[in-house]
């Protein structure tokens, strides 16, 4: 997660989050992503079902059950578990979470317990209601994902009418006075609207966008053909720092993050260092604080029938299920080779990873993504776009 606001128009300085000690569960939630303990944040995939049928979906969701959730008192006790354990955020995903109808419940006991409590959803269910009860539980985040304008979104969410109902999820939470932000997966479909997006943004007073690049992790696996080219991931990431340089200017200081794909924190530096930007070493040094992919360290997932993996994308490694250990020991467990490996995975990339000059502020990047096309766990991203002379080869 790379804040493209926060390190290149300065609304983060690296004494930020050295005024906290850099702990997790002291530092606000804008600042999270610079902690130094790297608690892991939690997604909890709390269902498989799903009103859509998205394209890129990660889990496979639909309306089917391949196996039960977790139960109410199952996630109490997950809840339980990852609070004592230290985890400073739950992040309920699915499926699409609001199908649950315990839903605001676990979030408020989540709360109750000192943690924030988010949800990630495709906004259709929210009505105003719905954004009410989410607000009164003290809910941080709602984000809805938004993968283009009309047209474009209804064809990623494989149902017509998606984007206007996702579009009142969102205006009854930001009514409902919850956070709300947007989450878009960047295809070679949907480039074309990222204009647009910000538009839409600045139109509906949106606080935050996150730009996901594309993960080929389940039903993404079949859409690497539609992934955009080095070159064409070089001109998205320069056009969305310039549309947020753009809002800047003109006293619109929303936050926009790039995400899932960490070379774009060595590519902003670089861009910073040729514009002779002064606060070029000042964002190296957040970046490090950052430390790139965070698989298996700082980010964890539990799937819906409690089956705990080293990030939500990567589903083919289980690690084992709060079922019959809790979180905390299975994520401490480092008698699983995986596991060990993954928190020291600087000296287990191999090729160009291990001998970038960025790997300590990359982190050698998606590891699921280096699976799915090299089927090497520790071969190269091929999503990295950056030249073997940028990182000194």
């Amino acid at each position: 997660m790379i804040g493209i606001s926060k390190l290149y128009l300065g609304q983060v300085e690296s004494s930020d989050p050295l005024r906290y000690g850099r702990h997790s569960g002291k530092l606000p939630g804008h600042l999270l992503q610079f902690s130094q303990d790297k608690k892991p944040v939690v997604v909890w995939n709390v269902t498989t079902r799903c009103n859509l049928a998205c394209r890129h979906c990660y889990a496979f969701s639909d309306t089917p059950a391949p196996s039960p959730d977790l139960s109410t008192s199952e996630g109490i006790t997950l809840i339980d578990d990852l609070a004592s354990f230290g985890s400073p955020v739950l992040l309920f995903s699915g499926g699409e979470p609001l199908v649950r109808q315990d839903l605001p419940e676990l979030a408020e006991y989540a709360i109750s317990k000192g943690m924030r409590a988010v949800i990630s959803t495709n906004g259709t269910l929210i009505t105003d209601q719905v954004a009410a009860r989410l607000k009164s539980v003290g809910l941080s985040y709602v984000g809805i994902s938004l993968d283009g304008l009309k047209e474009v979104h209804d064809t990623f969410r494989r149902q017509k009418g998606a984007f206007e109902s996702a579009l009142r999820g969102i205006r009854n939470s930001r009514e409902a006075g919850i956070k709300t932000g947007l989450r878009f997966t960047i295809t070679r479909h949907n480039t074309g609207d990222i204009p647009g997006i910000f538009d839409l943004i600045e139109k509906e007073n949106i606080p935050r966008v996150c730009f996901y690049h594309l993960v080929y992790s389940g039903r993404g696996s079949n859409l690497q053909a539609e992934d955009l080219d080095h070159i064409e991931t070089r001109r998205i990431v320069d056009l969305i720092i310039d549309r947020t340089a753009s809002m800047y200017a003109r006293g619109l200081k929303l936050e926009v993050l790039t995400v899932d794909n960490h070379c774009d924190g060595p590519y902003l530096y670089m861009r910073m260092q040729r514009e002779g930007n002064p606060r070029a070493e000042d964002v190296m040094k957040l970046l490090k604080m950052n430390g790139g992919n965070s698989t298996g360290i700082g980010i964890g997932c539990v799937s819906w029938d409690g089956t705990v993996y080293p990030d939500q994308f990567w589903r083919n490694q289980p690690l084992g299920n709060v079922k019959e250990r809790p979180f905390s020991k299975i994520w401490t467990d480092l008698s699983n080779p995986l596991m060990a490996g993954l928190k020291d995975k600087r000296n287990h990339v191999t090729g160009r990873c291990a001998k970038c000059r960025f790997l300590d502020i990359c982190g050698g990047n998606f590891r699921a993504r280096a699976e799915a096309v090299t089927g090497e766990i520790w071969g190269c991203d091929p999503a990295c776009y950056l030249t073997d002379k940028e990182i000194g080869i």
